[in-house]
């Protein structure tokens, strides 16, 4: 298989891939797949496809090479974020690998959760698991040599890419991280291109509402999810797209989900709403006493080190 380069072409892009990178230092087996994947000419034209059906054909934001790499950083940040806390990957709990089998496991899944839209959105989850069970296959003899353990591996990696739209809901911690971090992916330059398109809509709107999403250590539970929305109407993004894929696995009561309003380009518009916290099924007031968080383009690992 030709072999490419992977070339970040964005702020946001670039500060993925850094993250991806970081998470993965003293992850050998999770970094060569990282390898592996972003120079594999296959999943590179699986990508530009899923690109083109999602934006070209459906008139949906990015679902290609952009979105799976922010969405990876998301999902390898939010697993660091539980070590020490109790929760552990299920590969590990169950004594089926290690946190390198676990990254890798997530960061298989992640990049390539999204094959499937290459052929149409109806049915993705099910459509990516054909799709990438032959590539796994290739790629992951590189990796493992013993095919009992390889096979456990491509297990939660597909488990995990069937999942991820939350419907049927993840099983594993894996597919959990996945699930989340996959709707993770939603600042505002991510739906430009659909809204200038002429696709006006709650969805678009609230898309271009959205200035940034933190992922840091939360005060109350392992794992806080901040979006900081420049208009009310980013609430919609909040809770129609990432409140019940966080709800929708076993981490529910490991994610806090906060969203703030901050000042955004028309400082004349009313402030409907300052801020909303996620408390099982609803969502109620929230106010932030603890100042205004740093600026970092798109996600960031919070107070993580």
């Amino acid at each position: 298989m030709k072999k490419v380069v992977f070339k970040p072409d964005s702020d946001l892009e670039r500060y993925a891939f850094d993250t991806i990178e970081r998470r993965l230092d003293d992850k050998p087996r999770a970094k060569k797949m990282w390898e592996l994947i972003t120079q594999d000419s296959e999943i590179k034209a699986c990508w530009q496809m899923a690109n083109f059906v999602a934006v070209h054909k459906l008139g949906m934001n990015d679902h290609g090479e952009t979105h799976a790499v922010v969405a990876t950083a998301s999902a390898l940040t939010m697993l660091d974020l539980l070590t020490g806390t109790g929760v552990r990957p299920d590969v590990i709990a169950e004594n089926y690998g290690d946190e390198d089998d676990a990254a890798l496991i997530i960061l298989s899944a992640m990049l390539c959760h999204d094959l499937g839209t290459m052929v149409h959105r109806e049915d993705h989850s099910s459509l990516g698991v054909s799709f990438a069970l032959p590539i796994l296959d290739r790629l992951l003899s590189e990796i493992y040599d013993h095919p009992e353990k390889r096979t456990i591996i491509r297990s939660f990696i597909l488990s995990a890419i069937y999942t991820h739209h939350g419907t049927p809901r993840p099983i594993t911690i894996e597919g959990a991280l996945v699930c989340i971090g996959d709707s993770t992916d939603m600042t505002k330059g991510r739906g430009r291109a659909t809204f200038d398109a002429g696709s006006i809509t709650i969805h678009t709107v609230s898309a271009l509402s959205i200035e940034r999403v933190e992922i840091r250590r939360g005060t109350t539970k392992p794992i806080e999810l901040r979006i900081l929305m420049s208009n009310s109407a980013g609430i919609f993004q909040v809770q129609e797209i990432l409140a019940p894929k966080v709800r929708a696995g076993p981490l529910a009561n490991v994610v806090d989900v906060i969203a703030v309003t901050v000042g955004g380009s028309d400082q004349n518009e009313e402030k409907i709403v300052q801020g909303i916290r996620m408390e099982g099924t609803r969502f109620v007031p929230w106010n932030d006493r603890a100042g205004n968080p740093d600026k970092l383009p798109g996600i960031s690992a919070g107070t993580l080190e």
